[in-house]
């Protein structure tokens, strides 16, 4: 289902740039840092009879560590993704990594192909995910961008140099299928769900 008018005018104001057929997606940044970061601090008890204080305080400081801090069009990163030649950049934030990948993808109307495994993600996230029975890739990902860029190997290697995660996990192309890998499995990408955060957190409490 196509979003109305009002709906896609919102979106194309939030998001400056458009992707194109065969650019490459690239993810500056681990995802899910923030909604990890949150969520340990909010179970940190329950957490404590499951992980090591150690684990617990690597989650709390993950996104200071792993993720993107300025998020401003000053903001180094972006700068560097910008001068590498990237077409679109969007701040991941609410919704985490899938709906940062669909709103790109719906204002710029093209498909894609992205491959779930190649997606940058901490171990902490993940096994943070897997005891409360989250969905990661729909957890809050502010400190995480999302680029659109004709070749992304280059921009990858200088996040790389610079101690940040990065990774090219797919591509834009001319059609209209959108379609997720992991492995031989595909499934098709979904409008956003809620974020995973608020089935734990109230949005209120935040």
């Amino acid at each position: 289902m196509k979003l109305g008018r009002q709906a896609m005018e919102a979106l194309q104001q939030e998001i400056k740039g458009r992707l194109k057929p065969g650019d490459e997606l690239v993810v500056m940044g681990a995802v899910a840092l923030e909604g990890s970061r949150l969520l340990a601090e909010e179970k940190r008890e329950m957490l404590g009879l499951r992980f090591s204080q150690g684990f617990i305080q690597d989650m709390l400081s993950a996104r200071e560590k792993y993720g993107i801090q300025d998020l401003t069009k000053n903001g180094t990163v972006w700068k560097m993704a910008e001068a590498a030649g990237a077409d679109v950049i969007y701040p991941m934030g609410e919704g985490g990594f899938l709906s940062g990948l669909w709103k790109v993808a719906e204002v710029s109307q093209v498909g894609l192909e992205a491959d779930f495994r190649k997606v940058p993600v901490r171990q902490e996230t993940v096994e943070l995910c897997e005891v409360l029975d989250l969905n990661l890739y729909r957890l809050r990902s502010d400190g995480a961008f999302l680029v659109g860029i004709p070749s992304g190997e280059g921009l990858v290697r200088k996040c790389q140099a610079a101690g940040l995660p990065a990774a090219v996990i797919g591509q834009a192309n001319a059609g209209n299928d959108r379609l997720l890998y992991s492995g031989e499995n595909f499934r098709y990408l979904d409008r956003p769900a809620e974020d995973e955060l608020y089935k734990i957190i109230p949005r209120s409490a935040l």
